[in-house]
Order: C-alpha cells, then sequence, then structure tokens
C-alpha cells in the first residue's frame, strides 16, 4: 500500500513538474526619432530557455521585421543596437533583447511653416510578425497583438526620470500559456495625440534648426558672408 501511494506521490510531482510554465512576454517601444523597441521573455520553461540560448541572437527580431515590411512594400526600415542588446538570466530564465527600428516607414514627421511645429506619424504595423524563439517554439505575434492601437487602452506612463508620457497600452493574457503585454510610449512633449487605426499622430514643439531654416536672420547672415568673401576676395586682387 505505501509503495502504491508513493507512486501516486511521485507522478503527482512529475506532473507539476512537467506543466508548462506561463511564461511573460512584455514589449517597450519608446518613441522619439525613431523607435527603441525592448522584448522581455520572461519566465520561459527550462527545455525553450535552453535551446534559445543557443538559437535565438540580436538579429532575430529585427531581421524578422524587415524581411515582413519588405513583403508589403514597405522599404524603408531601417535598425540599430543598444549598447546591450541581448540579455539571457539563467536563474529566471529571462531574454531581453532591444534595438532601434527607424526609416520613414516606421516615423515620419512634417513641419508646419506657420507655426514650426512638427507633426509625427508613427506606423505601428511593424509589431504584427511571427518569430521562432527556438526551432519548436514560435511567437504570432500578428495574431496576439492584431486589435488596432486605436482601441488600446491610452495611460500615462512614468519612465525612470519621473517624466510622465502618454502611451498606449494592451494586453492579451488569453493565449493558453503566454501573457503578452506591449507598451507604445511617445514623447513626454508629445500633444494633440490622436490614433488612427494602428497610426499614432502627434505634434512636437518646435525644434532650433527648423526655427533657423525658416529664420530671415538665417538668410541675411548668408547674404553677409557672401558679401564678405566677396570684399575679401577684390581686396585680394
Amino acid at each position: 500500500m505505501k509503495k502504491f501511494a508513493h507512486a501516486i506521490i511521485l507522478t503527482i510531482l512529475i506532473l507539476l513538474v512537467s506543466l508548462p510554465v506561463n511564461a511573460q512576454i512584455t514589449t517597450k517601444s519608446t518613441v522619439d526619432d525613431n523607435i527603441f523597441i525592448t522584448y522581455d521573455f520572461e519566465n520561459l520553461d527550462q527545455s525553450t530557455y535552453e535551446k534559445a540560448v543557443t538559437q535565438f541572437d540580436a538579429e532575430t527580431i529585427p531581421k524578422t521585421i524587415v524581411a515582413n515590411l519588405e513583403e508589403k512594400n514597405q522599404t524603408q526600415v531601417q535598425y540599430g543596437f543598444s549598447a546591450q542588446p541581448l540579455v539571457f538570466d539563467n536563474v529566471t530564465r529571462t531574454i531581453l533583447t532591444s534595438f532601434f527600428l527607424g526609416g520613414s516607414d516606421i516615423v515620419s514627421f512634417t513641419v508646419n511653416t506657420t507655426t514650426m511645429k512638427r507633426t509625427y506619424q508613427v506606423k505601428t504595423e511593424w509589431r504584427k510578425f511571427q518569430v521562432n524563439l527556438t526551432d519548436n517554439f514560435s511567437i504570432d505575434f500578428a495574431q496576439h497583438l492584431a486589435t488596432p492601437v486605436a482601441d488600446w487602452q491610452k495611460i500615462n506612463y512614468t519612465d525612470t526620470q519621473g517624466s510622465i508620457h502618454t502611451a498606449y497600452f494592451y494586453e492579451n493574457n488569453q493565449t493558453g500559456t503566454l501573457d503578452i503585454s506591449f507598451y507604445l510610449i511617445l514623447p513626454a512633449s508629445a500633444s494633440s495625440v490622436q490614433v488612427d487605426g494602428d497610426t499614432v499622430i502627434y505634434e512636437m514643439s518646435p525644434r532650433l534648426e527648423d526655427q533657423l531654416l525658416n529664420s530671415p536672420f538665417l538668410i541675411l547672415g548668408a547674404l553677409t558672408v557672401a558679401l564678405v568673401i566677396v570684399l575679401i576676395y577684390r581686396k585680394a586682387r
């Protein structure tokens, strides 16, 4: 009887150990003239994590995004890396990868020649892709993040310096063993924020370079420099 009881307990323990871990995936995309993006894969099961350590690299996600957009004829996209683009934490079985994404098919702007304010358009379709974390573990972000940004929750996001940003947040925790959340964080000084489907539009205060380019003093200064050059040239002759 005792052997039978021990066998039952052992079976239960094996089942508990082999249950899938409820992994969390958190994406933070911070918008400026480009977008700084982090993917945080937390609480992965041991087998998936061990395979990812050898099969997943810093270029896996940005290359996948660029290739996916090229198939949709969106070719004005570039990516670059942060100082520490890929971190593996063996204790918590966590993978943190980060990169910059830019180009006119991602972030673009126009300048109002009257107010000199910039109006930015941030396209977010890049988030809809499928990536292989390992040879047998694939994540379909196109499916899990299909809800348009216009239907996401608009929140105030406080960064590590205490600045408050307008942000959009979405969480899909109805995906079995995956809990996926996404933050789209705008500049702290963004104003007149609106969303059209998956495109976020906002205004920014005038920048010095825009004001200088539209300033009559710049033209006057250029004419003055040209005049000085002509005078010097004549004296030299």
